[in-house]
């Protein structure tokens, strides 16, 4: 099923980025919970998320530049490795007693950073792998296996390592991206995109961002995840205090947090089936603005109550319609920007997209800190519904044009090769 006829080195990708990415959902729900050990502080615990989420701000150009002069296979080896060693640092440091809440914040910047190189790698690495009209099936492959790993097995899992032993939780994504990395290794081929001249790094960012600026329907679809990320990102960062303790509003205890997290991954599993249905039954531009819709009860549901069945149920209607997104969107991106500017393209657009998040994990500790944590998830609901307005301009004929576009450019460029131009 991994590969489905997307052949063997799509099969090794497919399995690395499983791997890497159970180590990912071990360690998102670890940090926080091993955080609230260190202290109840809405703000400090919202520093955390900030602290991860930063490099997406301040590297993610750097990044993309990266990507699309290096070869991207190595680059996610080096990102993995890197990662592997930050958060062993940590598990020592903490078997050792030397471990506090500032530590936490160095390991999540630093881990941060190497996601930043691994995750623009790895989605330009993908059309060098599997050709332009699989790329729906491959990102959905890919997703599913992802999400599973991410959302659906790892947050549990790290649940229960943590109240096992913190010790135990930190090492063990440390020993799966290690597996992740051997994986990778199997998977050969030259994976560097062509380079017609020799440039700086400072115009390779440069031409990347003129692309993005260029195209108004990437522009328009990296703002609105930017505000959603940003919501998600306030609501995530103090769901936490919301959730686990008998203090809190859920009273939850740290596996059963885990487990809630679960209702999510669930959805987004079943959410990278159903995109390509949904793009061919309904056309991506109306599947599109149902997914607006649909991520409105991941983050608005818990202001309403502190049901956990409830908000497990809002939570796996949100995942699906997030996969859906993702999937749709992602292999827009793909199929719209040549290969030799997709790192590029890929962090731009992240910048936009994906760097709003510390913005959201300080807006969220603040509101939470200042009002109290359930007024964060009515906020962020609102800016979510304020999304179905950029949606009336995304439509099936600008998408078709985008890619249509490129195609036209991408024929041009091999019949000037051919002839010698």
């Amino acid at each position: 099923m991994t590969a489905n006829g997307l052949g063997a080195r799509y099969a090794k990708l497919w399995t690395s980025a499983s791997l890497s990415n159970l180590a990912d959902g071990v360690m998102k729900v670890a940090l926080p919970l091993v955080a609230v050990r260190y202290t109840d502080s809405p703000a400090l615990i919202a520093g955390l998320t900030f602290a991860f989420t930063l490099p997406w701000l301040l590297f993610a150009l750097t990044a993309g530049a990266l990507a699309d002069r290096l070869d991207r296979r190595r680059l996610m080896l080096i990102a993995n490795a890197a990662r592997a060693l930050f958060l062993a640092f940590l598990t020592v440091a903490t078997l050792t007693g030397i471990g506090s809440i500032w530590m936490l914040y160095a390991a999540a910047l630093c881990i941060g950073v190497a996601e930043t190189v691994y995750d623009t790698s790895a989605q330009s690495i993908l059309p060098q792998l599997v050709p332009r009209d699989r790329l729906s099936r491959a990102n959905g492959r890919l997703y599913a296996a992802e999400l599973t790993a991410n959302e659906f097995i790892g947050p549990p899992l790290g649940g229960f390592l943590v109240a096992t032993g913190v010790a135990l939780a930190f090492g063990t994504p440390v020993l799966l991206w290690v597996a992740a990395i051997g994986m990778l290794l199997l998977l050969r081929g030259r994976f560097r995109a062509d380079r017609p001249e020799r440039t700086t790094i400072r115009a390779d960012i440069a031409e990347g961002l003129r692309f993005l600026g260029r195209s108004t329907l990437l522009r328009t679809l990296a703002i609105m995840v930017g505000v959603f990320n940003f919501a998600s990102s306030a609501v995530y960062t103090v769901f936490v205090l919301y959730a686990v303790g008998p203090q809190s509003a859920m009273k939850l205890t740290d596996p059963a947090y885990g487990l809630l997290l679960t209702a999510s991954a669930i959805g987004s599993v079943l959410g990278t089936f159903l995109a390509e249905p949904a793009e061919r039954l309904l056309g991506r531009a109306r599947a599109l603005t149902l997914t607006v819709i649909g991520s409105l009860f991941t983050v608005a549901t818990p202001f309403f109550t502190a049901n956990p069945f409830l908000i497990a149920g809002g939570m796996l209607i949100g995942g699906i319609t997030v996969s859906v997104w993702n999937v749709i969107t992602v292999s827009l991106r793909q199929r719209v920007t040549p290969t030799r500017l997709l790192g590029r393209l890929n962090s731009a657009y992240r910048l936009l997209a994906w760097g709003t998040m510390p913005l959201g994990a300080l807006a969220g500790g603040l509101i939470g800190q200042l009002f109290g944590v359930r007024w964060v998830f009515l906020v962020m609901g609102i800016l979510v519904v304020l999304q179905l307005i950029p949606m009336l301009w995304i439509t099936d004929r600008r998408m078709d044009e985008a890619e249509s576009a490129v195609e036209e450019e991408e024929q041009q460029a091999v019949g000037d090769a051919t002839s010698g131009r």
